[in-house]
């Protein structure tokens, strides 16, 4: 009996799909093109394009760059026929279709996060639920910023910086971009995008920025949620563990001060907020893992739990001996070797919150503590995550404090200085982007407190994730 052995084909960037569809696309592409003047399409035009191209509506400022239109300020119908017979030739999914339209016709099989900003300006320019915010100028920026950090921290598994097509096939990243074009409500598409989830995450920054120059240092991160943190903690945050870094020179002392970015916050805010989420977990086990080996063994656990200890003794609460709390943690983690715990164990374990919440968050470890053990659990099953339930609490919180004006009463002031630096995963978009109706044009004015009064207008109806390029460095994880 002879055996058969079937082989498998591999198609990197997707099954080819057939001609007949193609020559339907074709055509109806050549029919958008023969109704417009000298068969030129211009941005305004674009979406007409981009839906005969079988493709979501807000690729269209990517694809218009991709086919040379920010150069001419319009593209010309062979342009475009030629453009997408390459894309359907070599390229024969969504994913890779998209990530050949984001890098311009590069040679290049990753996306960088300026790939993006195009795409969310757009979405800032045209989205029926942003309406309102389209003649505040000064807040494009850091919307764009927010939304290009949540997508890499939801979908950038390798903290690379870099998002790669695997990457991007795993994520929802690409169907999320296509719920935009059916839902008008901006808030209600909460990954990514929402509005109310940028102005939770903005003003948390700003009450944390003081001299709003869009960096903090440990001092400022410290007073984040009432001084909840642990001061060994800050200092992993700062070390280089989960973040670069920005340095300056203090003028009296000259030492040297390590900032965070508001990119960089972004990812914080999202990790502390919902430490159930894979890269949450990431994060926080880079943090604790002192020595970088991948493991965090009873030295580091207690290294952060001695420095809780103090903190409840300080305030007169009796707590757990290390040794007591160490077999709590154990039996709730239950890791593969009982003598250190893997980023794998934590992964395993629904209550991994708790775990990190013990040895470095004392507000929430004492929440905790007063709660049913299950209730984390219960929460858990939720449809609604651990992120999505603090942002909708905390912006109700927000429009309740501030009564339609800025947090203190004031009307606050964010100037970039002429050589002010931004960290490198969000660089300045005046200076990448001048001038082009589909990316950021801002000019270098005022960032100051959003108005919160903006998104309760009609235009609502009441009806998870860039991090620094760690590629260089030896990584656990």
């Amino acid at each position: 009996m002879e055996l058969e052995i079937a082989f498998g084909f591999y198609f990197p960037h997707g099954k080819v799909t057939n001609q007949a569809e193609y020559h339907v696309i074709h055509e109806a592409i050549k029919s958008v093109f023969q109704t417009l003047p000298n068969h030129r399409a211009a941005s305004e035009q674009f979406d007409r394009v981009t839906k005969a191209c079988g493709c979501p509506l807000y690729w269209k400022a990517p694809l218009f760059i991709a086919c040379g239109g920010d150069k001419l300020g319009y593209v010309e119908m062979n342009v475009m026929l030629e453009f997408f017979k390459e894309l359907n030739n070599n390229y024969h999914d969504a994913a890779s279709r998209f990530l050949k339209i984001l890098t311009k016709g590069q040679e290049r099989n990753y996306l960088l996060p300026e790939d993006f900003m195009p795409l969310v300006q757009d979405v800032v320019d045209t989205h029926p639920g942003l309406t309102f915010l389209k003649e505040a100028i000064e807040f494009h920026s850091r919307y764009v910023h927010t939304v290009i950090s949540r997508i890499y921290y939801c979908v950038n598994s390798s903290w690379t910086g870099r998002i790669t097509l695997q990457e991007l096939r795993h994520s929802n990243l690409l169907s999320v971009i296509q719920l935009l074009e059916k839902e008008e409500d901006i808030n209600q598409v909460t990954q990514y995008f929402s509005y109310e989830h940028f102005y939770v995450i903005y003003c948390k920054f700003w009450e944390l920025d003081r001299d709003h120059d869009l960096f903090i240092d440990k001092h400022d991160l410290a007073r984040h949620s009432d001084q909840a943190l642990s001061s060994r903690l800050i200092d992993r945050i700062f070390s280089g563990a989960v973040t670069r870094g920005k340095q300056t020179k203090d003028r009296e002392s000259q030492s040297v001060q390590k900032k965070m970015s508001y990119t960089e916050f972004v990812w914080f805010l999202l990790a502390e907020e919902d430490k159930s989420h894979p890269r949450a977990i990431e994060y926080w086990f880079r943090c604790m893992d002192l020595d970088g080996d991948g493991f965090l063994s009873m030295y580091e656990l207690e290294y952060f739990y001695d420095e809780q200890l103090q903190r409840m003794e300080a305030i007169g609460i009796e707590c757990l001996p290390f040794e007591d709390c160490l077999c709590q943690m154990l039996d709730m983690i239950r890791p593969e070797n009982p003598e250190k715990i893997s980023l794998s164990d934590l992964k395993k374990c629904k209550m991994t919150p708790i775990f990190f919440d013990t040895f470095f968050n004392l507000e929430k470890y004492l929440d905790h503590e007063q709660r049913d053990p299950f209730a984390s659990q219960r929460d858990h099953d939720n449809e609604m995550s651990d992120w999505d339930r603090y942002a909708s609490d905390e912006y109700e919180l927000l429009v309740a404090e501030e009564g339609g004006t800025s947090a203190d009463g004031h009307d606050h002031q964010l100037v970039y200085g002429e050589n002010s630096e931004e960290d490198v995963l969000s660089p300045n978009l005046d200076e990448m982007f001048g001038g082009n109706p589909y990316v950021n044009n801002n000019n270098k004015l005022l960032w100051q407190h959003p108005d919160v009064t903006v998104t309760s207008c009609s235009v609502h109806h009441a009806d998870r994730d860039y991090v620094d390029d760690f590629a260089d460095r030896d990584s656990p994880i």
